[in-house]
């Protein structure tokens, strides 16, 4: 009698196990970072926006990767500047409270609300990322899957720009 279908079928269990755990473990840090969020006073960052650093945690299940979590604070009609993300950095953003209105890359400018969320793939040029009111602060949660050794989460257009005419 031949095995050789039953540790085929053990072996493709074991991939889809692996995977459902790497999933899972990224995403538990990631309700991690919204509850410590939640209960962290923001620093300053630059004028309208307040970007405050979490939480940072190596995923252990998958080296070299890590999980960084920022909270963005608007004031009412604050914006932050044009920028590049890492080219390593996928990124989930969840809006806390207020409204964010965004664009990435080429798309469409969208109003998130409390409550919503989007994503971000890696490298992605972002030249909207605001407060939708002029009334209101708003909140943001960004969490950053991103490659354990980048030091750069974002840099702004002008920066990138002046960079690449210097080259």
């Amino acid at each position: 009698m031949n095995s050789f279908p039953h540790k085929t079928i053990n072996t493709t269990m074991q991939a889809k196990d692996n995977n459902t755990m790497k999933m899972r473990s990224i995403f538990s840090a990631a309700y991690a970072a919204i509850a410590i969020a939640m209960a962290t006073p923001a620093a300053a960052h630059s004028v309208g926006e307040t970007v405050t650093p979490h939480f940072e945690q190596a995923i252990p299940n998958v080296p070299g990767k890590s999980l960084k979590a920022l909270i963005v604070d608007y004031t009412p009609g604050g914006t932050s500047p044009s920028h590049i993300h890492a080219k390593s950095a996928f990124i989930f953003g969840y809006v806390i409270s207020g409204e964010i209105e965004s664009r990435v890359n080429d798309g469409p400018t969208r109003v998130y609300r409390a409550g919503e969320s989007f994503y971000e793939p890696p490298g992605s040029r972002h030249p909207v990322s605001r407060n939708a009111s002029k009334t209101r602060p708003a909140r943001l949660l960004a969490v950053f899957v991103v490659d354990s050794d980048e030091k750069e989460l974002t840099t702004s257009v002008e920066q990138a720009s002046s960079s690449r005419s210097k080259q």
